[in-house]
C-alpha cells in the first residue's frame, strides 16, 4: 500500500522542470519544439573555469570536504562580495551549498517554524512559496503589476506584517520579470526592515551580473539592517555553470552557523570538484563573461521588438536576468474553436500544442494574468518562437 508523507503530498511540482520535461517528451516523438522554458544560459562553461575542475581532478581533490565549503572556495567569495558587492562577509560567514536553492532552503529551514509568516513579492520564483510550505511556514504574497514593473514598496510589505511575520524572500535581477531594484528602490525596502527588527530577508542575487542598465546593488549594504540580510549567489547563471550546482550564501553568523549544522545532516558539503571550478568562476573579474551579458542584451532588444508587434500582448522592458513576463489577460476566454483560454496555464499549454513553444504559466510564478519565457537562447530560435506564438495567438478570439 502506497503511504506517501502529507509533506511530499502537499509539495508542488516544479512549473519550469514540469513544462521543460513535456517539451522534451515531444521532442522525443520527433516535435519541433522551442524550448524557452528553463532559466539556463545557452553558453558553454568558460574554458578556464573547466581548466581549475581538471586541476581539481590531477590534484586528487576527491576527499570529504569541509561542510560550509573548502576554505580557499569560501576566502575567494568573500573577496568576491567586497569587490562586487562592498560586502564584508568573513569566511565563517559563508556557506556553500549543492545550488543557490539549496542555500535557500537551508535558510528557510533554519528559521521557520510552523505557521510563521514569510513574504513574498510577487511575482516570485516557483521555488520560494513550496520551501517556505515545506518547512510549515505560510506565504504571505505581496502583489505588484506590470505597471509598476513588478516592484514592491515597504508600504505594501508593512500592510501585510503580523506578529507572526518572520521573513522575506526576494529576487533582484527578479526570475521572473526580470526587475531590477535600484538602490533608492531599496533604501526604501530597507527602511521596513530597519523599523522590524524580527524579520528578516533573503535578497537572491543570482542574477548579479546579469543586469542591463545601471549597476546591481544589495540589500545587504545598508548598515542598519546587514544583520537582517541573507545574501544569497552562485556561479550557476552568470557563469554557465547551472549543472555544477554551486550556490553560497553570506549571513549574519548565527545563521551561517545553524545553515552549516543544517546541511552537515542532508547533504555535507557540496561536490569537491565544483567546489574547485567554483572558486576559479568567483576570483574571476565580471568582465569575463561580459560577452554572455551583452548577448543576453542582444536578445532582449530583439526579443522586446518581436514581442511588442504580437497584439494583446502586455509587455515591459525587463532590466536583469534573461526573462519576460507578459502580461496574456487579453487572450482569456478566447477560442480556437477547439481550445478555451481560461487562465494563463490553458495559453502556456496551447502555445506548447498548437505553435511547439514551451512557456511557463505565470500562476506558478504568482503571475496568474502572465506567463514566462526566457530568451537565453540564440537569436534564430527567438525569431522563429515570436513567429510561431503570433501566428497561434492569432487563431483566438
Amino acid at each position: 500500500m502506497e503511504q506517501l508523507s502529507e509533506r511530499i503530498l502537499g509539495l508542488s511540482e516544479s512549473a519550469t522542470i514540469a513544462m521543460s520535461q513535456k517539451s522534451r517528451e515531444l521532442q522525443n516523438q520527433g516535435v519541433d519544439v522551442i524550448n524557452l522554458s528553463l532559466g539556463e544560459p545557452d553558453f558553454n562553461t568558460p574554458d578556464f573555469v573547466n581548466d581549475a575542475a581538471k586541476e581539481g581532478i590531477d590534484q586528487n581533490f576527491t576527499k570529504y570536504m569541509p561542510v560550509p565549503g573548502y576554505l580557499d572556495l569560501r576566502q575567494a567569495i568573500s573577496k568576491k562580495f567586497k569587490r562586487d558587492n562592498n560586502l564584508a562577509y568573513s569566511v565563517d560567514q559563508i556557506v556553500v551549498s549543492t545550488g543557490a536553492k539549496q542555500s535557500i532552503t537551508n535558510v528557510v529551514l533554519c528559521l521557520i517554524n510552523e505557521g510563521d509568516e514569510v513574504l513574498l513579492p510577487a511575482p516570485y520564483w516557483v521555488t520560494y512559496a513550496e520551501i517556505v510550505k515545506l518547512a510549515g511556514g505560510i506565504p504571505v504574497f505581496v502583489d505588484a503589476g506590470i505597471d509598476v514593473d513588478f516592484k514592491i514598496t515597504a508600504e505594501q510589505l508593512q500592510a501585510k506584517t503580523t506578529r507572526n511575520t518572520k521573513l522575506m524572500i526576494y529576487s533582484s535581477p527578479c526570475n521572473p520579470t526580470g526587475t531590477v531594484y535600484t538602490k533608492n528602490e531599496l533604501r526604501g525596502i530597507a527602511n521596513y526592515f530597519a523599523e522590524n527588527k524580527g524579520v528578516n530577508v533573503i535578497a537572491d542575487e543570482i542574477y548579479e551580473h546579469i543586469t542591463f542598465e545601471g549597476k546591481h546593488e544589495s540589500l545587504a549594504q545598508f548598515e542598519d539592517i546587514y544583520d537582517q540580510v541573507i545574501t544569497i549567489n552562485g556561479v550557476s547563471k552568470a557563469f554557465a555553470m547551472t549543472g555544477w550546482r554551486v550556490g553560497y550564501m553570506g549571513a549574519p553568523l548565527w545563521i551561517a552557523k545553524a545553515c552549516s549544522k543544517m546541511q552537515g545532516q542532508f547533504t555535507s558539503g557540496t561536490c569537491s570538484i565544483s567546489q574547485r571550478a567554483a572558486k576559479a568562476a568567483v576570483e574571476a573579474h565580471p568582465k569575463e563573461t561580459r560577452y554572455m551579458t551583452e548577448a543576453f542584451d542582444r536578445r532582449r532588444k530583439l526579443a522586446h521588438g518581436l514581442l511588442s508587434e504580437i497584439p494583446g500582448l502586455k509587455i515591459n522592458m525587463p532590466q536583469g536576468a534573461f526573462y519576460f513576463f507578459p502580461d496574456v489577460s487579453s487572450y482569456f476566454g478566447k477560442s480556437d474553436g477547439k481550445s478555451t483560454i481560461n487562465n494563463s496555464s490553458d495559453l502556456s499549454l496551447y502555445l506548447l500544442t498548437q505553435a511547439n513553444v514551451a512557456l511557463v504559466t505565470g500562476d506558478a510564478f504568482g503571475g496568474p494574468n502572465c506567463i514566462r519565457f526566457s530568451y537565453a537562447a540564440a537569436d534564430d530560435l527567438l525569431i522563429e518562437a515570436m513567429a510561431r506564438i503570433k501566428t497561434a495567438l492569432a487563431k483566438l478570439n
